[in-house]
């Protein structure tokens, strides 16, 4: 979700520039079941263009079309939609619709603070009632206190709360990385697909490889970097690695150079034979090594879903790599009890407690 935030700010960055008015919609609550989970958003500018969803597809005209009476009024209103009778989903959507406006000092902290993956949160206050109210908006909340609205608009900045409202708290994790050690031919396609995806790619080839960041559509950056010089700054659990030089001692050697690094998954391409060797190398030079680091590899990396194409091996490390970080046993949807999506962490707090 984090990853869309950041596309919105980048498409508002451009059309403030270009002194184009926007709005944002977002899912602050669902009743039954939906294509997307609350916290969704969507960025509408009045030139009609818009960045993001807030459902398969379905619910956005109507999203846009409810927005034209904030572009004019400036208040946030609460849109409803009923998917029983539209979408088949059979869920009912509550979405924020509020005025957009925030400054270029904004916008850097915003880019600061996602550049130095560093979690924050975001509050909406709304009322379910499907009318305007001017207590209703957004309030983003960086580490420190420190705290900005979605709209610079005096509506919901100022305005006394008389009204009782809710509100949806989530936290925005840090970008998911995935850092992949290879330049073959089939790191290209898990970079590409797995951009895809959203996810922030950082390739590392080594020193003598002639490959370039062109030659690898979505990532983010490629570093030419030896074992015993290799830095990945910022490593946490919303951070992959994938070992896919198709050599082993290199691989053993860069294995060796994040022995102390802490990320969620770590894939090693090829066979269990070559993974029982090159797990024995490793712990051979360091015997000391963590439970947590060797818990963390998983080779052969990919889910068993009769992969053979590079395309398809990639889907199949990107759905391991999924499986992992949502803490979810792979199984066909229709095999799962209950709802497709677990529900969401969430908290609904009184307004007036939480701004005063």
């Amino acid at each position: 979700m984090t990853h869309e935030f950041k596309e919105i700010i980048e498409s508002y960055a451009i059309a403030k520039r270009q002194g184009i008015p926007a709005v944002m919609a977002t899912v602050v609550d669902v009743e039954g079941s939906s294509y997307r989970r609350p916290g969704v958003g969507m960025l509408i500018l009045q030139n009609g263009i818009t960045k993001g969803a807030v459902s398969g597809g379905c619910v956005e005209k109507e999203v846009f079309r409810q927005s034209q009476s904030v572009f004019k009024t400036g208040i946030p209103k609460i849109m409803t939609y009923d998917g029983k009778y539209r979408l088949g989903c059979e869920g009912v959507l509550y979405i924020l619709i509020e005025t957009f406006d925030i400054g270029e000092d904004v916008i850097f902290e915003i880019r600061q603070q996602l550049a130095s993956r560093k979690p924050f949160e975001i509050t909406s206050f709304y009322h379910k009632a499907e009318q305007d109210f001017n207590e209703m908006g957004s309030v983003v909340r960086f580490e420190g206190g420190r705290e900005f609205t979605f709209s610079n608009t005096q509506y919901f900045k100022n305005t006394p709360r008389s009204i009782a409202v809710q509100s949806f708290k989530r936290e925005m994790q840090p970008c998911f990385r995935l850092v992949i050690i290879g330049t073959e031919h089939d790191a290209v396609q898990l970079c590409q697909l797995a951009s895809a995806t959203g996810w922030e790619i950082e390739v590392i080839g080594s020193p003598k490889s002639p490959r370039r960041r062109e030659e690898f559509p979505g990532a983010n950056k490629v570093v030419h970097s030896a074992p015993e010089d290799l830095k990945i700054d910022h490593v946490d659990d919303q951070t992959a690695v994938v070992l896919m030089t198709h050599n082993f001692a290199k691989d053993l050697l860069y294995l060796q150079a994040i022995k102390d690094l802490k990320p969620i998954y770590i894939g090693l391409l090829g066979p269990a034979r070559r993974r029982e060797k090159l797990l024995s190398a490793f712990i051979e030079y360091y015997p000391e090594v963590t439970d947590e680091f060797m818990d963390s590899i998983h080779g052969p990396a990919g889910l068993n879903l009769g992969a053979e194409t590079p395309q398809e091996i990639a889907i199949s490390i990107i759905a391991e790599i999924l499986s992992v970080c949502r803490g979810q046993k792979p199984i066909p949807l229709q095999e799962k009890d209950g709802a497709i999506h677990d529900a969401p962490k969430r908290k609904n707090i009184d307004a007036f407690s939480s701004r005063t």
